[in-house]
């Protein structure tokens, strides 16, 4: 962080005598002598800052450091996560130069400004700045990791990407512009159409976005991004830049360009700021020209363990029990963008060992995993899940991935190889556990080979936690009140929080998901309904299984803890009400919500 301190650095007019921090640190007993050198001989190796070295070392607390250089230096120190900046304000600097020296720009008054700096006394970043901006410079000391946090949120690259949607149309419309030579020409990163994507993805990765939405309409262009879920949006006047954004992407998923009438579906591979990016592309032609929707993966974060998923313990006990068994079906079912695929890869993770076969049948391969051996269906060339399926199981594999239970033959053939020594691992896309079964049903799937197959099923979805930054105490409101009495809670919700929002959480109230899930494993009794083709009973058996708790339920308990919102509870519940009525009717307890 820092190495030396001025006695005033707010003067600028005043000369400055350096002091080493370490010496000052040591005169005020904050660290002892030998642990100075220990952190110098350490600083020598490693080339940080002396006060990096300290804090990594574990010699002083990084709060305890901020409040010393605040009382020494006399300058305030100040909280970015609560501090209300404002984006004008901020970009009074470019970016570049607030990296560099790690500062952010605060307040902008006629006479001078107020800095927030990681490391204050860096006197070529004061002496930068006021060349810059002209004006006296006001010192705060801020904490680093959290000016870098503000420093991404505060640097969208918002406006970056509409002056390149302008640079670009101002090209197409003075015919200038040879698109069919970029198109051909990887290199010409200087083209705008290069860089507006490239800005484009960077954007999407620093507000860690899931999906990238680029729609034509009449007269503009909407640029959406999914960020937890929810939609956020840019509007483009450059509606005429659309074609040549979805020409160059058709051509990174290696599609066909003149094919402007028909949907295709294709995946490329990115490198963005280090890390690896996996885009899987769809586009669909729409009335004002074509719609394109990227999921984004991140390779470089790896794939999560199952710890990490957010599993109740005793929910994560049970699962990891079941998917040990040497044969059998495990199904994880869910809605578009619940997760279901990060599950499933987690427990293959956690499978995956050299005594082990793995055969995965995807579409598309999402993530790579060392011995495992993953095919990509590709329908076109008639390799499609049933027949990578039957040529898998010539494969003597110990365990299958099927991606989805699209159609009735894949189903047979996986519930067959589930009853035939294989552990098989599948998702079903239904909106609970106990809606699974009724989907394989209408699909035609046997009863009696669900019963002797499936060892249980989990449902699941994604909810936004409540921003820890800005969470309060909240008493539910008359709607929420309404519901909470329908679904006769027996939750203490004395822990209830909503966020009010700040600048960690782009004033939204939430920041991240966690999953919530539902785990029904298949008895004896339930297995003897489904022989007889008896869904109702097997409904009612299930709900009645000590063992299984809804959806809805696991979610409340969340509210309760104030990890999420009643409103997100609320929204859950919707997907699965009739499941929630058949069990209060079962209690005689019928209510209308």
């Amino acid at each position: 962080m820092v190495d030396e301190v001025e006695t005033n650095p707010t003067d600028v007019t005043r000369s400055r005598k350096r002091i080493r921090i370490g010496d000052l640190l040591v005169e005020n007993r904050v660290i002892s002598e030998g642990q100075l050198q220990a952190a110098l001989a350490e600083q020598k190796r490693s080339g940080h800052k002396l006060g990096h070295t300290l804090i990594e070392l574990g010699f002083i607390d990084e709060q305890r450091l901020l409040d010393f250089l605040s009382q020494q230096l006399q300058i305030p120190y100040i909280d970015l996560t609560s501090y209300p900046l404002q984006p004008e304000v901020v970009k009074s600097i470019q970016e570049t130069l607030a990296r560099r020296y790690r500062v952010i720009v605060l307040e902008n008054r006629d006479k001078d400004v107020l800095v927030g700096m990681a490391d204050p006394t860096d006197l070529f970043a004061y002496d930068e700045l006021g060349h810059v901006l002209k004006k006296r410079v006001r010192q705060a000391v801020v904490r680093e990791s959290d000016l870098l946090e503000a420093l991404d949120r505060m640097y969208r690259r918002s406006e970056e990407l509409t002056s390149l949607a302008g640079e670009l149309h101002e090209d197409l419309t003075q015919g200038d512009f040879d698109l069919g030579q970029l198109m051909q020409t990887v290199e010409a990163g200087d083209a705008p159409v290069i860089r507006l994507l490239q800005t484009l993805f960077e954007d999407a990765l620093q507000a860690k976005a899931s999906d990238i939405h680029i729609e034509p309409d009449e007269e503009v262009l909407r640029i959406r991004q999914r960020i937890d879920g929810v939609l956020h949006e840019q509007v483009m006047n450059e509606r005429r830049i659309a074609p040549a954004l979805v020409q160059r992407l058709k051509l990174l998923a290696s599609l066909d360009i003149s094919e402007k009438r028909l949907p295709q579906d294709g995946r490329f591979q990115i490198k963005v700021k280090r890390h690896s990016i996996d885009v899987r592309l769809s586009t669909m032609p729409v009335q004002h020209g074509e719609a394109v929707v990227m999921r984004l993966l991140d390779q470089s974060s790896g794939i999560l363990s199952l710890d990490d998923l957010g599993f109740e313990q005793g929910m994560l006990q049970r699962l990891r029990l079941l998917i040990k068994k040497p044969h059998g079906m495990v199904l994880v079912t869910g809605p578009t963008g619940s997760g279901k695929t990060t599950t499933l890869y987690s427990a293959l993770n956690e499978l995956n060992t050299a005594e082990k076969k793995i055969i995965t049948v995807e579409d598309p391969v999402e993530y790579r995993l060392p011995r495992v051996n993953q095919v990509q269906v590709h329908e076109q060339i008639g390799l499609n899940f049933a027949r990578v399926l039957r040529t898998a199981l010539r494969q003597d594999p110990d365990i299958l991935l099927v991606g989805e239970m699209r159609d009735l033959e894949t189903a047979q053939i996986g519930l067959r190889a589930a009853i035939t020594g294989h552990f098989v691992l599948s998702t079903v896309h239904t909106n609970s556990a106990i809606g699974t079964v009724s989907r394989l049903l209408d699909m035609g799937a046997p009863g009696y080979l669900m019963a002797s197959s499936l060892l249980a099923i989990v449902a699941q979805r994604l909810v936004r936690r409540v921003c820890s930054h800005c969470a309060v105490p909240y008493e539910p409101d008359q709607i929420e009140q309404a519901w909470l009495e329908g679904v006769q809670h027996d939750y203490d919700l004395g822990g209830l929080r909503i966020g009010r929002g700040c600048n960690r959480c782009s004033n939204t109230g939430y920041r991240g998901r966690v999953g919530v899930y539902e785990l029904l494993e298949l008895n004896g009794e339930m297995a003897s309904a489904l022989r007889r083709d008896d869904h109702e009973s097997f409904t009612r058996i299930a709900l009645a299984s000590k063992q299984f708790e809804p959806l809805w339920q696991s979610v409340l308990q969340f509210a309760s803890q104030g990890v999420t919102t009643l409103s997100e509870a609320m929204r859950i519940s919707g997907d699965v009400d009739g499941g929630r009525r058949v069990k209060r009717s079962m209690d005689d307890r019928v209510v209308s919500v």
